[in-house]
């Protein structure tokens, strides 16, 4: 997950891992690192890097790793999805006003909210998952 606006640089997140060593393990990284991982220039980085790399974009190591079942990696995405979307506030707002709502209520409201999304020609759900 990156931002609002814009993805992470390579250096952003060099610089956060490196100057974290608590929370990161003690791992140094630099940009050109980070860049020869996502380029493919460079490969098998070490479980300490994987381990820093997956806290800081709070997904499973396996999932930087292409380890996990196609499920799991697509609920850690639709994960990833939803915390994205709970960034914008008007979202949250809707989300929250719907907290204690009878779960009929909740189904209606989700029904008129898909039925602007196809008026809008955009995807169902807003690409996040629904659990009902």
């Amino acid at each position: 997950m990156h931002p609002p606006g814009a993805p992470y640089t390579n250096a952003h997140v060099a610089d956060e891992i490196s100057g974290d060593p608590e929370q990161f393990g003690g791992v140094r990284l630099t940009e050109q690192y980070l860049s020869m991982l996502r380029n493919g220039r460079r490969s098998n980085p070490s479980p300490e890097v994987l381990r820093a790399l997956a806290k800081f974009f709070g997904v499973p190591a396996g999932y930087l790793l292409g380890d996990l079942s196609q499920p799991q990696a697509e609920r850690v995405e639709e994960e990833v999805r939803f915390l994205a979307a709970m960034r914008d506030q008007r979202v949250r707002a809707i989300a929250l006003r719907s907290v204690g709502l009878p779960p009929d209520v909740q189904e209606s409201l989700t029904t008129i909210i898909d039925q602007f999304r196809r008026q809008m020609d955009l995807p169902g759900r807003g690409g996040v998952g629904h659990d009902g």
